[in-house]
């Protein structure tokens, strides 16, 4: 028992339910969202979709620990694989077979999403081998990985790909951001970059906005959505740029990514309106709840 709930640690669950939140907002993108509930196709092209994330997202974080078990020994000696509670091999395994049931499963929906898994995949991997060590790429490849993520929902309609591509630039900056923020969580950070994340922030939650006044009559609808968003995020935020400690950077960072679910909920609200909205919101509390028990970063 001991072994599995250690790969389940390696998997960060709460941070997969952030991951089909993603799915949701871009399925909302695509127009399916609309009649999901009521046809049962759209209802099983959402669900091959959810299951590819769960395996996309939980095999890349696995592989974040892979490929940082040697620093871990060092800097997070609690992890499972320095603890000895995973080995390298088993979160391997466990890592490559859940990135390639996230593939299979686009597949079964068309193979455009496939190839969008794919390109996930390979960013998740880069990022883990290499990205993470770069000062400038590090954040905008962690944002690809999220950005190709909400794309994959949208690819429940491929035709739509090419009329809204551009929506996956707000979880690129929105991650971008986190990713910058984190950097201090071992051993502190500089004021500078959490204002520039806090610029980051605004300009996505100014980014959903006008995408609502755009797509959605009910433009108005997004703003309860929006605004819970500012409240999680800016609170800690703020702290952080007060007392740039790992403790209170750590703080930040877990507010910022179980806000996706809030993110996504505002964006899928923007094309589908409060109703679908909501029941992405329903997964912030989920996630949150989850979050006590398995660590989110």
């Amino acid at each position: 028992m001991k072994k599995i709930v250690a790969h389940l640690k390696l998997m960060r669950p709460a941070n997969v339910i952030t991951a089909v939140a993603d799915i949701m907002a871009g399925f909302a993108a695509s127009g399916l969202a609309v009649q999901w509930i009521d046809n049962a196709a759209h209802a099983e092209i959402l669900m091959w979709l959810v299951l590819a994330t769960i395996g996309l997202y939980a095999g890349g974080v696995v592989f974040n620990d892979v490929f940082d078990a040697e620093l871990d020994r060092v800097e997070r000696p609690e992890r499972p694989i320095p603890s000895g509670e995973a080995s390298l091999l088993s979160a391997s395994l466990i890592g490559g077979l859940l990135l390639v049931l996230g593939i299979l499963s686009a597949w079964m929906v068309s193979h455009i999403s496939m190839v969008i898994a794919i390109l996930v995949a390979a960013c998740a991997i880069l990022y883990n081998a290499w990205g993470k060590h770069q000062k400038n790429f590090g954040p905008v490849n962690m944002g690809l990985c999220r950005g190709g993520n909400l794309l994959l929902g949208v690819s429940a309609v491929p035709a739509t790909l090419t009329h809204v591509w551009y929506i996956s630039l707000i979880p690129i900056v929105y991650i971008a951001a986190i990713t910058m923020i984190s950097r201090g969580e071992v051993h502190g950070g500089d004021r500078s970059t959490m204002r520039w994340a806090g610029v980051m922030y605004a300009i996505i939650i100014v980014a959903i906005l006008i995408l609502a006044w755009v797509f959605y009559e009910a433009y108005w609808q997004v703003l309860p959505f929006l605004a819970l968003l500012i409240y999680f995020i800016y609170p800690p935020l703020v702290k952080a740029m007060k007392s740039p400690e790992p403790s209170i950077i750590g703080m930040a960072v877990k507010a910022g990514v179980l806000s996706l679910i809030v993110l996504d909920a505002a964006l899928a609200t923007a094309f589908a309106g409060w109703l679908y909205g909501f029941v992405i919101i329903l997964l912030f509390p989920v996630s949150r709840w989850v979050a006590k028990a398995f660590a989110v970063t």
